[in-house]
């Protein structure tokens, strides 16, 4: 499988401006199972901010298994980072972390990530350490 190439799209309203990273979404689907007025991956774009308020856009976000999606107040303080970090193994699925954690990746490249960070824990990842969404298709358990 061809590696992703790393994109970050940027969506901006009055409020709040929408961070994409499709390398690193696991196409969960949860995105667009609450907000399809926002979340539209049949439409171009395929997030459209005037579809609902803010802070519901926020709220589905905060929703998002693999931080692919994130969002950056405007005119707000910088956020606490001193938070506790958290690892979960997603049954059948990736290894995900909530919280603030730093990867280098194999280059020695050092990545800081604040919210919820998937991990790939099936080894069929073409985007490693970060889980692509690979383990449905090899059929991974754990």
């Amino acid at each position: 499988m061809e590696e992703q190439k790393k994109i970050t799209k940027h969506y901006k309203n009055d409020d709040i401006t929408v961070v994409w990273q499709p390398h690193i979404c696991i196409h969960s689907a949860i995105c667009f199972r609450g907000l399809s007025n926002v979340f539209n991956p049949q439409k171009r774009p395929w997030i459209t901010l005037e579809g609902a308020e803010s802070e519901a856009i926020m709220k589905q976000i905060d929703d998002c298994p693999s931080g692919a999606l994130t969002y950056i107040k405007h005119a707000e303080e910088p956020q606490n980072l001193d938070v506790e970090t958290i690892v979960e193994p997603l049954q059948n699925g990736p290894l995900l972390v909530y919280g603030n954690i730093s990867i280098k990746d194999a280059e020695g490249n050092l990545t800081k990530k604040y919210k919820t960070t998937a991990l790939c824990r099936c080894g069929a990842s073409s985007n490693k350490p970060y889980c692509d969404g690979s383990h449905v298709k090899v059929g991974f358990e754990g």
